[in-house]
């Protein structure tokens, strides 16, 4: 018989206040309470609750014949004692069963795999323990944020520990091959892949109430045939997809939840179906071949790649800004610190500054977005991210920072003084264009590293002393194109914005002349 493996995704993000330029500096409370609270608490009534509901009451019938799986985000499960514990505790009756089997991810849900394999293993450890401690079992499934796999990362999984992952059945790692059969990694063998059938799993997760979709309304028993048309000879179906999918994507009045209540009893009676969770089809299967996967693949879009995440400039201005703090945090024991770390690599925040809005996938992630652009999301993404490093600055590194070459620092005694008290005569007030005119490219970049794009194009706005297009030039490819980005909006800064830009620029020249 085959196996069908039913895996649930559960996650949610710590969103973001608007935070404001002026805050940099000022205020250190970057995440809005109250939005968190009130989306944890209707997700929860309309999905977790009747969900878990409802899957319990089928194990209860079914016994060991029904098994399915979840992995659930360190970050929605700090929300979920927090704002909704009742969640948790019906997360702990279907743990009680035994037929539920809970995987491990990375605790923020985030993409620090593809950057730094110490803060990857930190998170995966830390997302461990909490599972361990919940459920009573520690995980020896992986599932990575949005199912990113490669071999790297497959590699960084084995060598933890794990015996079996899951990724996406992309068309480009496949080819002919069909996702319906267990593989291993092609650099280590001992790792069991269990691909997911996109083309199943979307058709509940994203086309269940599409009433433009050819095959609405979707019916238990016309999915079972569905199932039973597959050829004998392959041996699992890997249903992956969203636990939001009830109740919240697909709402309750779309019929959703009668239809899974229906399905594992329309699959029963064809006698040609087992569930199994990850870890039993581990045991019970042998890799039918290894897989090589370079490039890193996920389960969004139709493209399956990075792109809904790092596709675009902005995206990769912000996850680089972001990861340049991974070295200092390595050593840090500030739990506030490291609570802000945590919440500000979830994926989520790099999604909302995508410009991909026309697939499946995006249109669930907009679901949540509050910002109505791209840019939106990143200003006040950078604005947040800006606070963190000056506070992360304060950390000792592990190796001490290298110093910066002397170069030709205009003479600044005081950060837009108007008046030098001492002779009561009137001094220069310098403008940012005219100091940045004196500085070399290496200093510029340095500069702009340290202070973020955004905070470099405010301190340079409407200043004629400024020379635009050489400052551009100065720094690197990807900075290039965001500084044209920021300078071409036709919305204006407020002054007050423009003027604390002004100083932070004018702080860090002054930090570098010390040296």
């Amino acid at each position: 018989m085959k196996s069908i493996c039913l895996y649930f995704q559960v996650h949610q993000p710590f969103r973001l206040r608007t935070y404001r330029f002026f805050d940099i500096g000022e205020k250190h409370n970057y995440f809005d309470s109250y939005v968190n609270k009130t989306i944890v608490r209707r997700i929860a009534e309309k999905c977790y609750i009747p969900a878990n509901k409802l899957m319990l009451e089928l194990i209860k019938e079914y016994g060991s014949a029904f098994r399915i799986s979840y992995s659930i985000s360190g970050v929605a499960l700090e929300q979920f004692r927090k704002y909704s514990p009742e969640v948790i505790e019906s997360f702990q009756k279907l743990a009680d069963t035994g037929y539920v089997e809970f995987l491990a991810e990375t605790y923020s849900h985030s993409f620090a795999s593809l950057i730094d394999e110490n803060e990857f293993r930190r998170q995966v450890i830390q997302h461990v323990d909490t599972i361990t401690e919940l459920f009573g079992k520690p995980p020896t499934t992986f599932r990575n944020s949005e199912l990113i796999y490669s071999d790297r990362i497959g590699h960084m999984v084995s060598q933890m520990g794990f015996n079996t992952m899951l990724t996406e059945g992309a068309k480009q790692i496949l080819g002919w091959k069909s996702p319906n059969f267990l593989y291993c990694s092609a650099m280590d063998p001992k790792l069991k892949l269990l691909l997911k059938n996109y083309q199943l799993s979307d058709d509940i997760a994203f086309r269940f109430s599409q009433r433009s979709w050819k095959e609405w309304p979707l019916t238990a028993d016309k999915y079972t045939k569905w199932l039973s048309a597959i050829d004998p000879t392959q041996e699992v179906l890997n249903l992956f997809m969203n636990y939001e999918t009830f109740g919240e994507h697909q709402g309750v009045e779309t019929g959703i939840f009668n239809f899974m209540k229906a399905l594992p009893k329309q699959i029963f009676a064809t006698h040609k179906f087992t569930f199994n969770t990850p870890s039993e089809l581990s045991k019970s299967l042998q890799p039918i071949s290894a897989i090589s996967i370079e490039d890193p693949i996920s389960w969004a879009d139709e493209e399956r790649d990075l792109t809904a995440w790092l596709g675009n400039d902005l995206q990769n201005e912000a996850f680089n800004s972001l990861y340049s703090a991974a070295e200092r945090m390595s050593n840090c024991t500030d739990p506030d610190l490291l609570r802000d770390w945590n919440y500000l690599q979830s994926s989520d925040h790099f999604y909302y500054m995508s410009t991909k809005w026309f697939s499946d996938g995006g249109l669930l992630h907009s679901y949540y977005n509050a910002y109505d652009t791209p840019y939106e999301a990143f200003i006040n993404y950078m604005n947040v991210v800006s606070d963190f490093l000056i506070r992360v600055g304060d950390l000792p590194a592990k190796i001490a920072d290298k110093p910066i070459a002397p170069a030709k620092f205009v003479k600044i005694t005081e950060v837009l003084v108007k008046k030098d008290l001492s002779t009561k005569a009137t001094k220069k007030v310098l403008l940012p264009g005219e100091i940045l005119r004196d500085l070399s490219a290496t200093h510029i970049r340095a500069i702009a590293k340290k202070i973020g794009i955004p905070t470099l194009v405010l301190a340079v706005w409407n200043d004629t002393s400024a020379n635009l297009d050489t400052l551009e030039h100065s720094l690197n490819k990807k900075s290039q194109e965001v500084f044209r980005d920021l300078r071409s909006q036709s919305v204006s800064p407020l002054k007050t914005d423009i003027s604390k830009a002004k100083k932070l620029l004018l702080k860090e020249v002054l930090r570098l002349k010390s040296q």
